[in-house]
């Protein structure tokens, strides 16, 4: 008789954050819901997330505005259409600071970076996982309670913040980011972040 099929593997930190290393120059399409007290549904935003050399992050919004965030050597210059650019300290901005620490630490596959900014929890299996990181620094902690990652194989398909205060911010990136935006106003966000395979519904 055929042996029962043995569960999928177990992941742990070690195994996602080796498969999600990317090495510069890289990107990645993300479409993004951000919540607001004065918008009746959430504000949906399509860009691409970048990293031209291993010490920049670049976020570039497209939809429904232009955009574009370059966080570099402990700065941050926004550029926007129609406006003269900006650029701040990162110290100012615990969130930013917090997204390149995260976004990155992951793709240059920088684990102890990593380890050293959150406190990571992996669960699931190769193939539906999801990693869990929890802000060491006060700043940091005083504004993001966690950021949850999940993903398939050497895919992360989906980044949800959780604010301290508010709701709860979800990224969807790589191939769920492209399927909600062949969806459009079809899409199921959160079924795409967080079943594997999801399409609209």
């Amino acid at each position: 008789m055929a042996a029962a099929a043995a569960p999928p593997p177990a992941v742990d930190s070690a195994w996602i954050l080796d498969r999600l290393a990317r090495p510069a120059p890289v990107s990645t399409p993300f479409v993004e819901l951000r919540g607001s007290a004065l918008l009746k549904a959430p504000l949906r935003i399509e860009g691409e997330y970048a990293r031209p050399d291993e010490a920049t992050l670049v976020r570039e919004v497209r939809a429904p505005y232009a955009e574009t965030t370059t966080i570099r050597d402990g700065e941050a210059t926004i550029a926007r259409e129609g406006r003269r650019a900006r650029s701040f300290a990162l110290s100012r901005a615990p969130e930013l600071a917090g997204l390149q620490a995260s976004f990155g630490a992951l793709l240059a596959g920088d684990a102890a970076a990593l380890e050293r900014d959150y406190r990571i929890e992996a669960s699931g299996s190769r193939q539906d996982w999801t990693l869990v990181l929890r802000p060491r620094q006060a700043a940091l902690a005083a504004s993001v309670s966690d950021i949850t990652l999940r993903g398939r194989g050497a895919e992360l398909r989906c980044i949800e913040t959780r604010p301290v205060d508010g709701a709860l911010q979800r990224t969807l990136l790589a191939g769920a980011a492209r399927e909600a935006i062949q969806a459009g106003d079809a899409a199921d966000h959160e079924a795409l972040c967080r079943e594997p395979g999801a399409a609209a519904r």
